[in-house]
């Protein structure tokens, strides 16, 4: 697949620091040819020969949490906030995407 794709995230930046996270995922990641990052509209725009669930799961990993940009912002939304229960097709590769936005939820239900 020599097929350049582009590939735009919503991902929650709130300063530099989180731009420079979301920054250091996506220069490590294979096939990224450019890659912009707009703090201010919180959009992430990745250009390459890349999957976009694997751009996905990599900004993912950044700890920020990502969407894709598309009008349906809630179905994408839905899958990363619950993982393999709200995505039956991506239950494979939706909860390494979204263990590491769940640390903050996770003492709450330990409570429970």
């Amino acid at each position: 697949m020599a097929a350049v794709e582009t590939v735009v995230l919503k991902v929650a930046m709130s300063c530099e620091g989180c731009a420079g996270a979301v920054r250091r995922v996506l220069s490590k990641m294979e096939g990224v040819e450019t890659f912009d990052i707009d703090l201010k509209e919180q959009k992430v725009t990745v250009k390459g020969n890349v999957k976009p669930e694997d751009v996905f799961q990599t900004v993912s990993k950044s700890g920020k949490r990502t969407s894709y940009w598309e009008g349906e912002a809630t179905a994408p939304d839905a899958a990363a906030a619950s993982g393999a229960e709200a995505a039956p097709g991506t239950a494979a590769e939706a909860p390494p995407a979204a263990a590491p936005a769940a640390p903050e939820i996770t003492p709450a239900k330990a409570d429970a």
